[in-house]
């Protein structure tokens, strides 16, 4: 996603500002293109028929719409209101909010290393084209360190001053999932075959900010709880390694393990 872009494409949600409101429906300007116009017609406003148009939309109000229709020779993008769902519009707004936080970042690092705007933009623009929401870059600064930015080409005295600035205004997200297993083994080592196959599932392979932890939840049943920055398809992805692990595990020294319910 890029605000450097002129116009949006068809399909995609945007965060627009009403500027001004008519009889028959809104103008907007898109707040990730360059302030581009956009027209949310009445008819697109609602579900329902719209008898007071100003009952639904009010300037200065800020939008997330769908685009209807792209037309790039008048600079014309049709937009839409009622086909943007709850979900969608709480999605786009958490994605924008990240946006202008990271704009933020690079510009206060700019301010305090007292670059010119050029380069700033030039910074800015490497960021963009590495990560598709540049608010990821400096999560993962949080998580790997400044060389993130060191391996995008810039100078170490930007690699760390955009680094110390996230740590003030990003906030990690963390994602948590667990999963119950039942582990069982009637050998005479028993009780150390199980304890083996959990150590096993915490050994997993994990990448930096992700970790695993082992609870008891009084035998046969067991706890394995993943937490990552990463996600929750990070998550689940490492939870369920670390399940088929203590499973596969315990099956090679002689016992018995499901997956709890």
């Amino acid at each position: 996603m890029s605000s450097a872009a002129s116009l949006p494409e068809v399909g995609d949600l945007v965060v627009a500002t009403v500027t001004k409101v008519v009889d028959y429906g809104a103008y907007v300007s898109l707040d990730e293109y360059d302030a581009a116009e956009g027209l949310l017609h009445i008819s697109e406003i609602a579900t329902t028929w719209v008898k007071n148009i100003r009952m639904h939309v009010r300037e200065g109000q800020k939008l997330v719409l769908k685009v209807l229709r792209v037309n790039v020779q008048r600079g014309q993008v049709d937009l839409s209101l009622r086909r943007v769902s709850g979900r969608e519009k709480t999605d786009k707004m958490v994605e924008w909010k990240k946006v202008k936080k990271a704009d933020s970042i690079v510009k206060g690092a700019g301010e305090r290393l007292k670059a010119d705007n050029e380069t700033i933009e030039k910074i800015r623009t490497a960021i963009y084209e590495k990560f598709d929401n540049p608010y990821d870059a400096f999560e993962e600064a949080l998580v790997e360190g400044e060389e993130i930015f060191s391996k995008l080409g810039f100078t170490p005295e930007w690699a760390h001053t955009l680094t110390e600035i996230a740590r003030s205004k990003v906030k990690l997200e963390r994602a948590r999932m667990r999963a119950t297993v039942e582990l069982t083994c009637q050998k005479s080592d028993g009780i150390e075959a199980i304890k083996s196959s959990l150590k096993s599932a915490k050994k997993i392979r994990k990448g930096k900010g992700t970790t695993i932890h082992v609870y008891t939840l009084g035998a046969p049943k067991y706890r394995i709880e993943v937490t990552t920055t990463k996600g929750y398809e990070e998550a689940e992805n490492v939870l369920n390694s670390a399940v088929q692990e203590a499973l596969n595990s315990i099956k090679t020294l002689g016992g018995e393990g499901r997956k709890a319910t």
